[in-house]
């Protein structure tokens, strides 16, 4: 039996992105449509699965996924749980992250990494539509492992829930932030008085 062509799915279908923007400011992006068959006694029942993602563009974003018999609902279905679940990523000067992380999901794997400004958005398919909503105008990533879309979302929003921000480590280990980037530094300052003191 011939096996039914499915719409949207492999590498074609993850760079469908519609953009939709409601009266509430939450920008809406489908990341992918895959249309399923399941085989009954009567023939053939189509479905269809849609993949969104959602955000403000000032640090909250989401994801999730419907099923339903016609485009619309299932696209309708996956852009409420997609709002049900949104999370806030700490942002550098509103524009990147504040450090390099990783994140995983099954056999996906993706790498992110904090960019100077002006660098813009370098990341493919679904992982740009997921910085894309979330606001972030800077940032390199680089995805490893699977390319199924599903895959590559989930593990792209692990590493964003592994972002911190400065002032969150701070609290949590109940310190001020300059403490904590004066770390870094004080090795080069007690470098510096160690190598004037042969030349005196």
């Amino acid at each position: 039996m011939a096996r039914e062509p499915r719409e949207g799915g492999g590498r074609g279908g993850r760079d469908r992105d519609r953009e939709r923007e409601p009266d509430d400011g939450i920008i809406e992006k489908m990341v992918s449509i895959n249309r399923v068959a399941k085989v009954v006694k009567g023939g053939r029942r189509f479905a269809f699965a849609a993949l969104m993602v959602v955000g403000d563009q000032k640090g909250r974003v989401g994801y999730g996924a419907g099923k339903a018999r016609e485009v619309p609902e299932a696209i309708r279905k996956a852009t409420e749980r997609a709002k049900r679940a949104m999370i806030r990523v700490p942002m550098k000067e509103g524009r990147t992250l504040h450090h390099d992380v990783e994140g995983h999901f099954g056999a996906g794997s993706v790498i992110l990494r904090s960019a100077t400004a002006g660098t813009g958005i370098i990341a493919g398919g679904p992982m740009r539509a997921v910085f894309e909503t979330l606001g972030i105008g800077d940032v390199v990533a680089k995805s490893l492992g699977s390319r199924n879309p599903h895959n590559m979302v989930k593990a792209t929003f692990d590493a964003l829930k592994h972002c911190a921000s400065p002032r969150s480590v701070a609290t949590r280990r109940g310190k001020k932030v300059s403490e904590i980037f004066g770390r870094r530094d004080a090795p080069a300052a007690a470098a510096a008085p160690a190598e004037e003191t042969p030349n005196a």
